[in-house]
């Protein structure tokens, strides 16, 4: 190869070549290494949700400042199933990525329960509505008051006492029963893990 005397001698600096490097984009198998090494996400999970780059951009969205692990389980299983029900890609989402990675933060703060989240989801689909105007509309925050959750396990507790005897006799297995009763209750609003610590405290006093 002999280059043409007549056209200057093309001189690229390190610094030129840089940034040209930093402006290429990334590459899918790049993306899903930092995928998995910055965010924690599995080899298949990473996988899935570079295939497609209007997926990868969706998901990097939503995960500002919410759990990555999370959020990638909400857009591989609820989201997915839902768009491929209406047959509708990423891009054509009715949920916004902010609104889908605001409605992981609602579960991760105690807003809402993962029960109740579903049904703000559906709710999502329907209308494209952000999560916290749904939950403040439809009265679904969680019930913190540990008073009024104490107040619900005693109506339960003393409409059952047999079963509390039967508890007692050692059949720990009808404590979930007893949970499942206070969730009923509380139309899904009470935080299972704090139902279960109250009833056990409820127990332990009867």
């Amino acid at each position: 190869y002999f280059p043409d005397p007549d056209l200057p001698p093309l001189d690229l600096t390190d610094e030129y070549i840089d940034t040209i490097r930093k402006n290429l984009p990334e590459l899918p198998e790049k993306k899903k290494e930092r995928f998995m090494n910055e965010l924690g996400l599995s080899e298949y999970d990473a996988g899935i949700l570079v295939a497609d780059r209007e997926t990868a951009a969706y998901f990097e969205e939503a995960i500002q400042g919410q759990d990555a692990k999370k959020v990638a389980n909400w857009v591989m299983g609820d989201l997915f199933a839902a768009l491929n029900k209406e047959c509708l890609s990423i891009h054509e989402s009715p949920i916004k990525a902010k609104d889908l990675g605001a409605l992981v933060g609602l579960i991760t703060d105690g807003t809402i329960s993962g029960k109740i989240a579903k049904d703000v989801f559906e709710i999502m689909l329907e209308t494209g509505k952000e999560p916290a105007v749904i939950v403040e509309e439809k009265g679904l925050k969680q019930v913190t008051d540990t008073g009024a959750i104490e107040a619900m396990i005693d109506e339960i507790v003393k409409a059952n006492m047999d079963k509390v005897a039967e508890i007692k006799a050692g059949k720990d297995k009808l404590k979930g029963w007893f949970v499942g009763q206070i969730m009923k209750a509380s139309q899904g609003k009470v935080n299972p893990a704090l139902a279960n610590q109250l009833l056990e405290k409820k127990l332990a006093e009867v």
